[in-house]
């Protein structure tokens, strides 16, 4: 817990990340296609996630991700602004902001810019709204996303001055927003794995050091039975995770956006579960502050929260679904 507190141990980390290329993954190589698929992006985020790294990715990336799609040189670090629901990016109409607006997993060291949509026609132009001195929203915020303690959500307040992305070649559509959405589900979806993957690594071993009764405690049948469960949860979230990111750039972009839908219904279900369980075989210790336990709770409901939780997937499903019969 102590090393979220050091600033230089932070800043390496952030300067590793970025001379890695990681931020750079999904920028335009040329002829309008990412350098990397969603699937590579989707290891690393998972990676992350293992680690509950203080470091920006999912943020800056989706921010490359939309500027390559207006076909605009990406702004170093730029995010993608959202309302408070955290589900859709923010659209603006108006040369300033009317409400509130949130930029997630803000990278330090960038420009501080994050993307906002503005109508065009029937579609919609990238414009720009700057972050200088925005507030990050405190670990005991009301919000269950704003608890997070390995990445930074800033707030944008209202008024905040537009300016339309310079040099965009194109016009992004209801299509590039799809596959946009079907990006950043992924990556949650990713993350989400990665972080069950990291906190049952550490809660299994912490079972067979714990001793109670002159026996660890994972030699109780209890206990195995709990922790075999959540592997299972894991196990089953990292293939539908999977199909998820392989869907971004092999799928058109609303049925890449429904697989994306159907990982994130699944995952975020599964690691509140496994996050608990997490808590309970730690028993009274894993609900102290000095236990990691609760670091990766806290990262979960973020990423549950981020472009929407398992009860939004299943209703936009739920939407679409009828949609297509003709029953809505």
């Amino acid at each position: 817990m102590a090393d979220l507190d050091d600033a230089t141990r932070t800043k390496r980390l952030a300067v590793t990340v970025g001379d890695a290329g990681w931020l750079e993954l999904r920028n335009d190589v040329g002829d309008g296609a990412p350098l990397a698929s969603g699937v590579e992006a989707a290891i690393v985020a998972e990676a992350l996630g293992t680690a509950v790294a203080d470091v920006a990715f999912a943020g800056p990336l989706l921010g490359a991700d939309l500027a390559r799609r207006a076909g605009a040189p990406p702004a170093s670090g730029a995010v993608v602004a959202f309302t408070s629901s955290l589900i859709d990016p923010a659209v603006v109409h108006g040369p300033q902001t009317a409400a509130p607006l949130f930029a997630v997993d803000v990278a330090s060291g960038h420009e501080d810019v994050a993307y906002v949509l503005a109508p065009e026609g029937t579609g919609y132009r990238l414009a720009q709204v700057s972050m200088d001195g925005t507030r990050g929203i405190p670990a005991h915020a009301e919000q269950s996303w704003g608890s997070d303690l390995t990445r930074s959500v800033r707030t944008i307040p209202v008024g905040a001055r537009v300016q339309e992305v310079p040099n965009q070649r194109r016009v992004l559509t209801d299509d590039d927003l799809a596959a946009s959405i079907a990006l950043g589900l992924a990556l949650t979806s990713a993350d989400l794995v990665g972080l069950m993957r990291g906190v049952l690594d550490i809660t299994v071993a912490y079972a067979a050091e714990r001793r109670q009764f002159g026996v660890s405690v994972g030699s109780f049948q209890a206990v195995q039975h709990l922790l075999a469960d959540a592997r299972c949860l894991m196990e089953g979230s990292l293939s539908v995770a999977l199909h998820a990111s392989w869907a971004v750039d092999d799928l058109e972009p609303k049925e890449a956006r429904n697989a994306g839908r159907v990982a994130k219904a699944y995952c975020a279900r599964a690691a509140r579960t496994v996050c608990e369980t997490a808590i309970q075989a730690h028993g009274g210790i894993g609900n102290t502050w000095e236990c990691m336990v609760h670091v990766y709770l806290r990262r979960a409901l973020l990423s549950s929260r981020w472009f929407g939780d398992d009860g939004e997937q299943l209703r936009e499903l739920e939407r679409e679904r009828l949609d297509d019969d003709g029953l809505s």
